[in-house]
C-alpha cells in the first residue's frame, strides 16, 4: 500500500472533490502526513490556512495522485510541517500571518507577509487591532571572521517588483543569502473568497502575468473539476497552444537576460526581437501580447484569430534558432560566466520538489504536463528536457531545450485543431464542492484549489506558484559565490515576487 493510501485509510472523507480527495485527519494522520514528506514518500504541493485549521496538498510522485489532508486547529494551533519539512516554513509564517494559526515546534516563528503596517494581526482569522510598527527584521545570525552585510532592495535599480536581500559576505563570497517579501502581497484568496466565478478567473489571471496562461489554465481546470463542467475539445487545444506560446516567450526573454548578465548584451538583442514576435503573434491569435482573460472556465474566450501567423513564427524562429545556442555553446565568456556557477544540488531540488526549469536543471524529472497529467497533451508528443549539473549553464540548455519542444507542440496543436465549439456552460456545482488544478507554467506547476458555493461564487480558494519553493532555494545555490554572481545566478531562476507574495 502507497503511502496515500496509507493516509487515505487514516482520514474521514470530506465534501465532494472530483480531482483530490479531501480527508480530515486528527493530529495522529497529520503527523503522519508530515512524516511520509520527511521521507519522501509523498511531496507537499501546497500548504495552506483555513478559518478553522490547516490543509496541505500532498502528491505521490511516482504516480502524480493526490490528497488534500486538513485539520482543524484546537486553539489555533497545530504540529509544525516545517520542523522535519522545511519546504513548509514559510508557508506556516504566512498562515500565521493571515489566519492566526500557530505552528507548534515550528523552528522559525518570524512574520512573513505581515511587516506590520497593517494595523491589525491575523486578518483573516480573528482580527484584533494593533499599533502600526513592529521590532525590526531579525535575520538569521552568521558566525565566524570578520565578515560585512550587503543589503539590496526591496527598491531596485530596475523597473522590477519589490524584494529584499540580505548578503553576508567574506570579502566578495557569499556566506549567507536571505531573503525577505511580501511587499506585493495583494490578498487575492481573499478577494476570491465570495466572487463570482468569471471574477475569480480575472483576479487568477492577474496573480503573475507574465504566467497569465498558465494560472487561468489551473483556475479554469479547479473549477471544471469541481463542477462537473465539460471542456470542448477545441478549447483545450487552443489553451495548450496558449500555453506553449507563453512558455516560448519567456524563455527567450529569459535567455537573453541571462546573458545579457554575463556581459553579452547581443544575445538579450536577438532573443529581444524574438520575443517580441512571438508576443505580437499572441495578440493576432488571442487578442492580447499575454492572452489574458483569453482561457475561462468552461474554455476559451476567444478563438483563435491568426493561425497562419502562428505558422510563419514557428517557421521562421526554427530556422534561427540554432544559430542563437550555437553562439551560446560557443562564446568561451559566457561559459566562464554560466558553468559551475549557482549550483542547486539534485538532492536539495529533490527534497524541495522544485518544479520547472530549476528542478529539471537538477535532476527532477518532473513536468505537470506528463504527471498527474492533463487535456490535451496526453494525446500530444513530447519530451521532457532534463540536465543533472544544476547550475546556471544547466538552467540555460533546459530553456534552450524547452523552446524546441514547444516550438514543435505549437506545430502540432495547430495541425490537429479541431472544430467545434470554443466554450461549454460553466456548471454551479454543489455547494462545498472542491476542485484542483495543476497546470505547467514556463515556471514551473502552478497549483490552484477552489471550493465553490453552489451559486455561481468561490466559497474559498488557495493558490501557489512555483516560486514559492524555488526562491529559497537562491540562497542555497549561491553559496560559496561572489557576489557579482547573484544576478546571473538570480535571472537564471528567473522567479516570481507576484506570484510568491499573492
Amino acid at each position: 500500500m502507497s503511502a496515500r493510501d496509507d493516509l487515505l485509510t487514516l482520514g474521514r472523507p470530506v465534501g465532494e472533490n472530483r480531482s483530490w480527495p479531501r480527508i480530515a485527519v486528527d493530529r495522529d494522520g497529520w503527523a503522519q502526513a508530515t512524516f511520509a514528506l520527511a521521507e519522501r514518500d509523498l511531496v507537499l504541493v501546497a500548504l495552506w490556512g483555513e478559518a478553522d485549521g490547516v490543509a496541505m496538498a500532498l502528491m505521490e510522485e511516482a504516480t502524480g495522485e493526490g490528497v488534500i489532508a486538513a485539520l482543524t486547529c484546537d486553539g489555533g494551533r497545530y504540529p509544525s510541517v516545517g520542523l522535519t519539512h522545511p519546504p513548509a516554513l514559510r508557508l506556516e509564517r504566512t498562515i500565521r500571518d493571515l489566519f492566526g494559526h500557530e505552528a507548534e515546534g515550528s523552528p522559525d516563528r518570524r512574520p512573513w507577509i505581515d511587516h506590520g503596517r497593517w494595523g491589525v494581526r491575523a486578518p483573516l482569522g480573528a482580527a484584533e487591532p494593533v499599533e502600526t510598527g513592529q521590532a525590526p527584521y531579525a535575520f538569521l545570525p552568521v558566525e565566524g571572521p570578520p565578515m560585512h552585510q550587503i543589503p539590496v532592495g526591496p527598491v531596485h535599480a530596475g523597473i522590477i517588483e519589490p524584494g529584499h536581500f540580505r548578503f553576508t559576505a567574506s570579502g566578495e563570497t557569499v556566506v549567507r543569502l536571505e531573503a525577505r517579501f511580501g511587499w506585493v502581497h495583494k490578498g487575492i484568496e481573499g478577494l476570491m473568497r465570495g466572487a463570482s466565478i468569471e471574477r475569480a478567473a480575472r483576479l487568477a489571471a492577474r496573480v503573475s502575468g507574465d504566467a497569465t496562461v498558465a494560472w487561468s489554465f489551473a483556475f479554469a481546470q479547479a473549477v471544471e473539476a469541481a463542477s462537473g463542467t465539460v471542456v470542448p475539445a477545441r478549447a483545450m487545444r487552443l489553451r495548450a497552444l496558449a500555453a506553449e506560446l507563453e512558455r516560448v516567450a519567456n524563455h527567450l526573454g529569459d535567455f537573453g537576460a541571462i546573458c545579457n548578465d554575463a556581459a553579452f548584451a547581443m544575445m538579450l538583442n536577438q532573443t529581444g526581437q524574438w520575443r517580441e514576435r512571438v508576443l505580437r503573434a499572441i495578440a493576432a491569435a488571442f487578442g492580447h501580447r499575454l492572452a489574458m482573460d483569453a482561457i475561462v472556465p468552461g474554455g476559451m474566450a476567444v478563438d483563435l484569430g491568426d493561425a497562419a501567423g502562428i505558422k510563419r513564427l514557428v517557421d521562421d524562429l526554427e530556422r534561427a534558432f540554432p544559430a542563437l545556442a550555437t553562439l551560446y555553446d560557443e562564446t568561451v565568456s559566457l561559459q566562464n560566466r554560466t558553468v559551475g556557477t549557482g549550483v542547486l544540488a539534485g538532492d536539495l531540488a529533490a527534497a524541495w520538489a522544485v518544479g520547472g526549469v530549476v528542478g529539471r536543471a537538477s535532476g527532477r524529472r518532473f513536468d505537470a504536463r506528463r504527471l498527474p497529467g492533463y487535456a490535451p497533451y496526453d494525446d500530444l508528443r513530447f519530451d521532457v528536457a532534463l540536465e543533472t549539473a544544476g547550475d546556471v549553464d544547466a538552467r540555460v540548455r533546459v530553456r534552450l531545450r524547452e523552446i524546441e519542444t514547444s516550438l514543435k507542440l505549437v506545430r502540432q496543436l495547430v495541425d490537429g485543431l479541431p472544430g467545434g465549439a470554443i466554450r461549454g456552460e460553466v456548471v454551479p456545482g454543489t455547494a462545498g464542492a472542491e476542485g484542483v488544478g495543476l497546470v505547467e507554467s514556463f515556471r514551473g506547476d502552478v497549483f490552484v484549489r477552489v471550493r465553490l458555493d453552489g451559486a455561481g461564487g468561490i466559497a474559498e480558494a488557495s493558490l501557489r506558484d512555483p516560486s514559492v519553493f524555488q526562491w529559497p532555494l537562491i540562497e542555497a545555490a549561491i553559496e560559496g559565490n561572489i557576489v557579482a554572481d547573484f544576478p546571473l545566478i538570480n535571472k537564471s531562476f528567473n522567479c516570481s515576487y507576484s506570484g510568491h507574495d499573492l
